[in-house]
């Protein structure tokens, strides 16, 4: 019975979605791959995958099976990269996601001097302000802003943050700063989009509470990091973490506004729909499970932490 190989191949049908596909990366035929699949299944008396004639998918046990074989499979990797080498090294592949902004600020450098200080570690970091699903696509970890509303993922706080409204002095020079949350309707605001869909909904805290203002974007994008480029060239006012524009304030690149009106997520008593819609404001670490974690994942999540805790914000 060869446990590993049957997890192997399992993660590899998953992958591709399909026994054909995964068959021909390891030199099996379709009808040697579902026999392999009908024998996993008939040994823990479950079905694994839901199969069509064009696609197939994990079952809900067949998901945990498949998590639980990427760990395993990355653990046995990582020890055998240490039997080889005779060392405690830190060895084997690092896939992250991060948002476009917060991956290029801060997650690349902690990640180039975790590379530097683990030669043996092949990093992979993938930027998008898009959702990831993790475990399909084979990430280690993600590090996004807001809750977790998949129970089947590990969230830990990373950072404390909060959202700030901002705008460079020669914007503001040129258009005055706002005084009202009505005065926003006059200005330029720079609104992210995701998907297709711009997220011109904002959250602000008022006499009356929480409440939801419509927003006329000038300019909108998927990309955080471009949203930030836009205020720093003075082309308007943006809504940002303030994790990613922390510097530029403190040097006066950008300057806050309508502070008094901007919410605490944690203390607003949002509800919960309006929490999912602004997708909170403190940073996380997001990875599969609390078991199996490798060495190197883990050795990585102590890195993000101590360099976060480092920052003087």
């Amino acid at each position: 019975m060869d446990k590993l190989g049957d997890m192997d191949l399992f993660v590899r049908v998953v992958k591709n979605g399909g026994l054909a596909a995964a068959g021909r990366e390891i030199g099996l035929s379709p009808a040697s791959m579902s026999a392999r699949v009908n024998a996993l299944e008939e040994r823990y008396g479950t079905r694994l995958l839901n199969r069509s004639t064009r696609h197939v998918s994990p079952t809900e046990t067949g998901q945990q099976f498949y998590d639980a074989s990427l760990c395993i499979l990355a653990d046995v990797d990582e020890m055998e990269s240490q039997i080889f080498t005779g060392q405690e090294s830190l060895n084997g592949s690092l896939r992250i996601t991060a948002s476009s902004d917060m991956g290029q600020l801060h997650i690349a450098n902690v990640l180039s001097q975790f590379v530097e200080d683990h030669p043996n570690i092949t990093p992979y970091l993938h930027l998008t302000d898009g959702l990831v699903n993790i475990i399909e696509e084979g990430f280690a970890l993600a590090i996004r802003y807001g809750g977790l509303p998949d129970s089947s993922l590990v969230a830990r706080k990373l950072a404390s943050s909060h959202r700030v409204l901002c705008a460079s002095p020669e914007y503001l020079k040129l258009k005055g700063a706002p005084q009202t949350l009505e005065a926003l309707n006059e200005h330029d605001c720079l609104v992210m989009t995701r998907g297709t869909e711009p997220l011109t909904n904002w959250y602000f805290q008022t006499d009356d509470g929480l409440v939801a203002r419509s927003i006329r974007g000038a300019r909108s994008s998927n990309d955080g990091a471009l949203i930030r480029r836009w205020a720093l060239e003075g082309e308007g006012i943006a809504l940002k973490s303030y994790l990613e524009v922390a510097a530029d304030i403190k040097a006066g690149r950008l300057n806050i506004v309508l502070e008094r009106y901007l919410p605490d997520f944690s203390k607003s008593g949002a509800t919960k729909k309006q929490l999912t819609q602004s997708s909170g404001t403190d940073l996380h670490i997001i990875y599969p499970s609390r078991q199996y974690v490798p060495k190197r994942v883990k050795a990585f999540i102590e890195a993000l932490q101590a360099y976060f805790k480092s920052l003087d914000l």
